[in-house]
């Protein structure tokens, strides 16, 4: 089952696609990582989903990641007099810690923490920045606002504070229920949400340890404060534009896009796109122009990932949706320009000797014209570090553990197979060779170029190129 692109697709699993004949369709349309999404749904649920994509898995023969998407903190206003207020522009309003059905006057909003660290002139944004209001006065249980944009604010409708750093953790009662339930049953991501500083990630990662990557979302300007430490310490990120687009203006967006995509190819760590991306493909067959354009960009940005939500967790056209972002990707790759531009927003090696030897092998690989890079991993970074380069030749992971093989479904240009570990290079000439041919890499009198640690069994030590003549 070898994809022809080196970029990958993440699809949302939902009620439209939740049975075992849809993910196989979805698979077979381009799927290589599925994201259950925990906002949405019950654990039950995601464990029969879970069960079907590991069945799977042993039917097709092939690595399928598992992303699990935590809920992360939501705020919200409480309940409103008759299930509706009409706020006009320039009129006063106040929010309140605690009550229900309260008028303009009296809008519940039950978290003590935004009292605690908003200040006069920050804007709160309900419903996705539909209404927004202005704080011009607070205390310990009330804020005074102005309305800036009019609009109607119903129940439980979301609030967000751009640039406000709120004293909140990104794991819920709920989330760390949800995620010792996730790791129970052998998640390969874990996506978290609502991070705005490094010791966020430090706290899901006390929880998690190696069981499952982690998968920062950035969504908060907060975060984008402090990304290169947050970035270091997560395994990879999601440019979830969506919140993000709702906290920073829109115009930003794009180019915070690239930032992200070039930081987290210098730190070796796995970027996906995602929100939106086709999402005229929730009612129908086709999307619209920019939203191809807009795969397509995130594809020349040199994204490892993009990424479907409702197209395929709750849209009608969930596999043509697929079918459409493979062939968007495939096309872009063969595009005249796209080595060029690829090529152009490389970012700087770090001068360590693995990082060298990994650039050193896509470079050969590509100045003999090999078929293939084999790429001996354990945990995953020798094959991280040479798809970092994005070589036009395809990377062949070859690793001894099924979770490495399964995480690495998600990294740019890389297939992966879990085969027994190599003591030789006798040995490694022989596996390489019978795996580059046996997934359609290569044939005989083909050459390959394999990259390993030396001594074998060591971990992060990429430093040994060994070209192969099949």
């Amino acid at each position: 089952m070898r994809r022809y692109r080196h970029a990958k697709i993440v699809a949302t699993v939902g009620p439209a696609t939740n049975t075992p004949e849809m993910l196989k369709a979805l698979f077979l349309a381009g799927v290589d990582t599925f994201r259950l999404n925990f906002s949405h749904g019950l654990q039950e649920d995601h464990a029969r989903v879970h069960a079907a994509i590991r069945a799977l898995e042993t039917e097709v023969g092939r690595p399928i990641g598992i992303l699990q998407d935590l809920q992360g903190p939501k705020i919200r206003v409480g309940t409103v007099r008759d299930g509706r207020l009409d706020l006009v522009a320039g009129e006063r309003v106040r929010f309140v810690l605690g009550g229900s059905e309260g008028g303009k006057d009296a809008i519940p909003l039950n978290h003590p923490e935004i009292f605690k660290a908003v200040i006069p002139g920050q804007e709160l944004l309900i419903d996705d920045g539909r209404v927004r209001v202005r704080v011009v006065g607070v205390d310990a249980a009330v804020i005074e606002a102005e309305v800036v944009t009019a609009g109607a604010v119903s129940n439980r409708k979301g609030v967000n504070l751009p640039g406000t750093l709120l004293d909140l953790s990104p794991l819920t009662e709920k989330d760390r229920a949800d995620l010792a339930f996730g790791l129970e049953l052998g998640v390969d991501w874990v996506a978290l949400s609502f991070v705005q500083k490094p010791s966020d990630v430090l706290e899901a990662r006390g929880l998690i340890g190696d069981r499952a990557g982690i998968m920062t979302k950035v969504e908060k300007p907060q975060a984008l404060e402090r990304i290169e430490d947050i970035i270091r310490l997560s395994d990879a990120v999601m440019v979830a534009r969506g919140d993000l687009g709702v906290e920073i203006p829109h115009e930003d967006v794009p180019g915070r896009q690239k930032e992200l995509i070039r930081a987290c190819r210098l730190a070796v760590k796995p970027v996906v796109v995602a929100t939106q991306m086709l999402d005229s493909m929730v009612g129908a067959p086709a999307p619209s122009r920019a939203e191809a354009s807009d795969v397509a960009t995130a594809i020349y940005d040199g994204a490892d990932a993009v990424m479907l939500s409702a197209e395929s967790a709750t849209g009608l056209y969930p596999v043509e949706a697929v079918a459409m972002m493979d062939r968007i990707i495939r096309s872009v790759e063969g595009h005249k320009l796209y080595r060029s531009i690829i090529a152009a927003s490389e970012p700087g090696e770090e001068e360590t000797p693995p990082h060298a030897v990994a650039t050193a092998t896509a470079v050969l690989a590509e100045a003999v014209q090999a078929n293939a890079i084999v790429a001996y991993t354990t945990s995953g970074t020798t094959a991280a570090r040479v798809a970092r380069k994005r070589p036009a030749v395809p990377i062949l992971a070859l690793t001894p553990s099924r979770e490495t093989a399964r995480r690495l479904s998600l990294l740019w240009g890389t297939h992966s197979v879990r085969t027994d570990d190599v003591d030789s290079y006798e040995e490694m000439t022989t596996k390489a060779c019978h795996h580059a041919q046996e997934e359609g890499f290569a044939k005989p009198n083909d050459m390959i170029v394999a990259a390993a640690g030396i001594p074998f069994h060591t971990v992060g030590n990429t430093n040994n190129i060994r070209v192969i003549q099949m």
